[in-house]
């Protein structure tokens, strides 16, 4: 119960560190959404090992938290110091605070079109993928007359065969081999 409750405040923890720059600027720093990232880790750690954190093991956990909780008020009292009075005094405006909201909820949704409008083009090309290969049917070329033997034109296999024997039957495929092979003996 103990580390699902820590575990739970560290996810909050670390969302509101990873959305720093965006909901208060000034007291951001460059490197807030990577410690943002490893107090998500942390949070969801603590989540889904609950069970097995119990006795001494919960017990450094808790004091980590507490480590950790002390080290992250000094440091927000430190960058609240650095600001002017007139800084102070805007982010304590409702003004601001709605304006930064509304970046986040607009980006948010523009995250959520680009990640649907992806996950819809991939997904239609797996079921393109799936689809059966169709056979279509491929158009034929009439013949045409032959031109004049003077031409340049190779030979296309039509024009060859027009000197060849039609056959009709296999008696006939028979007595054109016999005539087509040498006599034996």
């Amino acid at each position: 119960m103990l580390a699902t409750l820590s575990g739970s405040l560290a996810l909050l923890v670390g969302l509101t560190v990873m959305l720093l720059p965006l909901l208060a600027s000034e007291l951001s720093r460059p490197r807030d959404a990577a410690w943002g990232a490893v107090v998500l880790l942390l949070g969801l750690t603590l989540v889904t090992s609950a069970d097995r954190l119990t006795g001494s093991p919960m017990l450094a956990v808790l004091c980590g938290a507490l480590l950790i909780g002390r080290l992250g008020h000094e440091v927000l009292q430190s960058r609240w110091r650095m600001l002017s009075p007139e800084e102070q005094q805007r982010l304590f405006s409702l003004e601001r605070w709605q304006t930064s909201f509304s970046e986040v909820f607009s980006s948010g949704a523009k995250a959520a079109g680009a990640i649907s409008s992806s996950g819809a083009s991939v997904l239609s090309a797996l079921k393109a993928g799936q689809r059966k290969a169709t056979v279509t049917k491929r158009w034929v070329r009439a013949e045409s007359e032959p031109t004049s033997p003077s031409s340049s034109e190779p030979e296309t296999p039509e024009e060859a065969r027009e000197g060849a024997p039609v056959v009709s039957s296999f008696e006939e495929i028979d007595q054109l081999l016999e005539a087509s092979s040498p006599q034996a003996g």
